[in-house]
């Protein structure tokens, strides 16, 4: 069996980090997800609120750098919720349980607060944490040091300027 949901949306509000009475920490959030297509009467797209509750070390990563407004990626499990309500009528809620959160958008894009349209920069894989600690994109290995003038880019001294296919 499988269980298995990607959600990418903003963050209604800060991060709630709490601990449970053994110390384990625990923040839960809620997504704004846009649906992918408009209403027929309005034209508008509707919006998905989405509860999130992330455990350990994902909950003090994403309390300690997500805040109203930024981008998130969040990849883990449905759980559905029993509980009772103040009335003790019984409710059903569902969540989603973090496995990893990652940026969905530049620390510049997401101050702002609001919506902009598309990816930016990097957009899904642009940082994360995977509950073994945060992960920075890895440097590419074997083409050498980057030149000291900031280029990223570099001539390769092999070339023979024949394509390969």
């Amino acid at each position: 069996m499988l269980n298995r949901i990607i959600i990418m949306g903003r963050l209604a509000r800060d991060p709630e980090l709490r601990r449970t009475q053994t110390g384990t920490p625990v923040a839960s959030f809620r997504l704004a997800v846009d649906r992918d297509f408009k209403d027929k009467s309005t034209g508008e797209r509707s919006t998905d609120w989405i509860d999130v509750v992330a455990w350990r070390a994902t909950a003090e990563f994403v309390s300690r750098y997500f805040t109203k407004g930024r981008m998130a990626v969040v990849e883990g499990r449905l759980q559905m919720r029993d509980w009772t309500d103040k009335d003790g009528n019984k409710r059903t809620s569902a969540e989603v349980v973090a496995d990893n959160v990652y940026f969905g958008d530049s620390k510049r894009d997401g101050e702002g607060g609001g919506y902009s349209a598309g990816y930016s920069q990097g957009g899904y894989a642009q940082g994360g944490y995977s509950q073994g600690g945060y992960s920075a994109p890895a440097a590419p290995s074997g083409y050498g040091t980057p030149p000291a003038d900031g280029d990223q880019f570099a001539e390769l001294s092999d070339d023979d300027g024949e394509l390969p296919f």
